[in-house]
């Protein structure tokens, strides 16, 4: 569970959130995080927010965002909005590292997807791109398809290959949130 102050980092994607108000903290209404973004840093894919906004206020450095198509070069001092249902990605194409406060509006399991995504790929269970293998992530993805999607194939083609991608995954073993064996229950499982 994600608290207030609370820091993740993606080795893979060179991503670090820092927590400054969490859905505990609004009653759901919205979660605020600082980002810092190391230089050639990255979000793991294009994606799409089906039902929350995403405001990005830039702190330090340049970010560049692809939004519904059209590429944005963001400095210090300005907000690129994503409204739902709009795809959106970011990268840190500078030399220097960048950062910036995201505020996502309402929370839903924002919280939980990003310690997922985050601690899978400080596992090494991710790709270069950041992303889990597909029946992994399909069962991540069922369980978040409030939260995000793929900008394409269209969300009921998305929907029908999660419905026979996610009981696989679970089957696997594969859960929606991610939590790493603790040393006692690796010794235990050996």
């Amino acid at each position: 569970m994600i608290r207030t102050g609370d820091v993740l980092y993606n080795p893979v994607t060179g991503e670090q959130l820092r927590f400054e108000k969490t859905a505990a903290d609004t009653n759901g209404e919205y979660v605020l995080v600082e980002v810092a973004v190391e230089p050639h840093g990255f979000v793991a894919a294009a994606h799409v927010h089906p039902f929350q906004t995403e405001a990005f206020e830039i702190l330090d450095g340049t970010v560049n965002f692809e939004v519904g198509g059209k590429t944005i070069v963001a400095s210090a001092g300005e907000t690129v909005r994503v409204d739902p249902g709009t795809s959106h990605k970011f990268w840190n194409a500078g030399e220097e590292p960048a950062r910036f406060r995201t505020e996502v509006r309402p929370a839903l399991q924002f919280e939980s997807l990003i310690e997922t995504m985050f601690t899978l790929a400080a596992d090494g269970k991710t790709n270069r791109k950041g992303m889990p293998n597909p029946l992994r992530l399909a069962v991540i993805a069922n369980a978040h398809y409030d939260v995000v999607r793929l900008p394409f194939p269209p969300a009921w083609m998305q929907k029908a290959s999660l419905a026979l991608g996610a009981p696989l995954g679970r089957m696997l073993g594969y859960r929606a949130i991610y939590e790493p064996r603790r040393p006692a229950e690796v010794a235990l499982a050996t």
